[in-house]
C-alpha cells in the first residue's frame, strides 16, 4: 500500500523505514533537505513540496501526519486539501487533542474526505520494538488503512486497533500519557528514596536490573532506566528540568470534568510543572511562613 508521510524527524523516520521494510510505498516529506535525502537513500521517496507529495501517490490516498499539535496540523490539512480528491484520507498521527480530532474529522469528513485520528506510542524504539497504536475513526476507513497499521505495530494482531470513534484514538493516547507521567514519577521517587539512604550504600543501577526480572514493579520503563543507569548511574549532567508534552494537562483536565480522583496523575503533573521554577516563589514563601508563626530559620541562597 502506498503511503505519504509529513514530518520525517526522529520518530517519523523510523516510521517510515518500518513501513519501507514491510513492503509499502513510502513518499515523505519534510522542511528538513536532509531529511528527505536521508529517506531516498533509504529506499524510499523523499520529496521538498507538498505538491510533489501528493502527486507521487496514486488515488485514493492516505497521508499520514507527523507535525506538532494544534495550527500545524490545521495548516497542513489546508494546504493539501485543494491538491487531494474525494475519497482520500488524512491520518493525524501526532499528540493532537482529541475534540480537534473531532472538530477535523466532521469538517473533513463533510468535504468528502477521510480522516482518522492515531494516538502512537513507541517514540525512538519503534522501528524496532513496533508502535501501539490507539487509533479513532470511521470502521470502514480504518479498515481501509488496516495494512498501514498491521506494518507499524509489533505484529499484525497485537498492539493496535480502533479504539471508537473520531477523537477516541487521541483521547486514549492522553489518558496513556496520563499514566506514564505518573508510573515515571514513582519510579523517580523511588530511586531517590534509595540514594538518599547512604548508610546502605545502595547502588540504584544494580537494583534496577534486579526488578526487571520477575518483579511486579517490572516493565519496558523499567529496562529503559536501567539501561539509562548502566550508562550513567549518578545521572551527572542532567539538569532536574522536565518538559510535558500537554497531554498529561490534558488527562487533568477530563478527570476534572468527568469527576474522576486522578490524584497520582495530578500530582506527577505539578512535579513537571515544578521542576522548572528556577526560583521556586512556593517554598520561599513556606520558609517565610513558617518563620513568621514558629521562629524557625530560613536558609539563605
Amino acid at each position: 500500500m502506498e503511503i505519504g508521510l509529513i514530518g520525517l524527524g526522529k520518530m517519523g523516520g523510523n516510521m517510515a523505514e518500518r513501513l519501507r521494510r514491510g513492503g509499502h510505498k513510502v513518499v515523505g516529506f519534510d522542511f528538513s533537505k536532509e531529511a528527505t535525502a536521508k529517506l531516498t537513500a533509504a529506499g524510499s521517496v523523499g520529496v521538498d513540496t507538498l505538491e510533489d507529495l501528493v502527486k507521487n501517490l496514486q488515488a485514493p490516498r492516505a497521508i499520514w501526519i507527523m507535525v506538532p499539535a494544534g495550527d500545524p496540523v490545521d495548516q497542513t490539512i489546508e494546504k493539501l486539501k485543494p491538491m487531494m480528491q474525494k475519497g482520500d484520507i488524512f491520518i493525524d498521527g501526532g499528540n493532537s487533542n482529541y475534540k480537534d480530532s473531532i472538530r477535523r474529522h466532521g469538517a473533513l469528513k463533510a468535504e468528502g474526505f477521510g480522516f482518522v485520528d492515531v494516538g502512537t506510542s513507541g517514540g525512538v524504539w519503534g522501528l524496532q520494538e513496533g508502535y501501539a497504536m490507539m487509533i479513532g475513526g470511521d470502521e470502514d476507513v480504518v479498515e481501509t488503512l488496516r495494512p498501514i497499521f498491521e506494518t507499524l505495530a509489533p505484529s499484525a494482531d497485537k498492539g493496535w486497533g480502533r479504539t471508537g470513534p473520531s477523537g477516541a484514538g487521541h483521547f486514549v493516547k492522553m489518558v496513556h500519557n496520563g499514566i506514564e507521567y505518573g508510573m515515571m514519577q514513582a519510579y523517580a521517587e523511588g530511586f531517590a528514596i534509595m540514594e538518599a539512604k547512604k548508610e546502605l550504600n545502595l547502588d540504584n543501577a544494580q537494583i534496577s536490573e534486579i526488578w526487571r526480572y520477575g518483579s511486579v514493579v517490572r516493565s519496558w520503563l523499567l529496562d529503559l532506566t536501567a539501561e539509562a543507569l548502566q550508562h550513567n548511574p549518578s545521572l551527572e549532567g542532567i539538569a532536574p528540568y522536565v518538559t510535558d508534552s500537554g497531554e498529561g494537562r490534558w488527562t487533568v483536565f477530563e478527570a476534572i470534568d468527568l469527576n474522576v480522583s486522578a490524584p497520582v496523575i495530578t500530582e506527577s503533573l505539578i512535579r513537571r510543572l515544578r521542576s522548572r521554577e528556577e526560583n521556586n516563589l512556593t517554598d520561599r514563601m513556606l520558609s517565610v511562613m513558617r518563620n513568621a508563626f514558629g521562629g524557625h530559620a530560613i536558609k539563605k541562597d
